[in-house]
């Protein structure tokens, strides 16, 4: 069975140059996979010697990004990049949303965290 979380990790950085990074092939290759390709609004995400594809399926400048993989059993599954910027501190939240396999739900939180850590490091914030 697969289950749906929502993840949300702060950063001190600008919702423009977070939303590059979650948005676009150049940004993706930065800490999401090794190597990210695009063509219109597929996706080719590389990480060794694996590849899998992503329709880009909605996006809202400096504010949304939602993928679907092309090969998922379930249509209604994706993976989303949301930003949220609180007014008064103007921290930046990037929330997370993303289908797992119930049984590997804490691995694939640990990956994400991992992965956001990469990102993190990559913007300095």
């Amino acid at each position: 069975m697969r289950k749906k979380i929502e993840l949300e990790y702060i950063f001190a950085s600008s919702v423009k140059i977070l939303f590059s990074r979650v948005s676009t092939a150049h940004g993706l290759s930065e800490w999401f996979a090794k190597d990210v390709r695009q063509k219109g609004n597929l996706f080719t995400f590389v990480w060794d010697k694996h590849e899998e594809e992503a329709e880009l399926v909605d996006v809202r400048k400096n504010a949304l990004a939602r993928f679907k993989w092309l090969d998922a059993d379930d249509e209604d599954e994706y993976f989303e990049f949301a930003l949220r910027q609180d007014p008064m501190t103007e921290e930046v939240a990037l929330l997370v949303t993303d289908y797992v396999d119930a049984d590997d739900e804490a691995d694939s939180i640990d990956l994400w965290d991992a992965q956001i850590e990469r990102l993190h490091r990559v913007l300095g914030a």
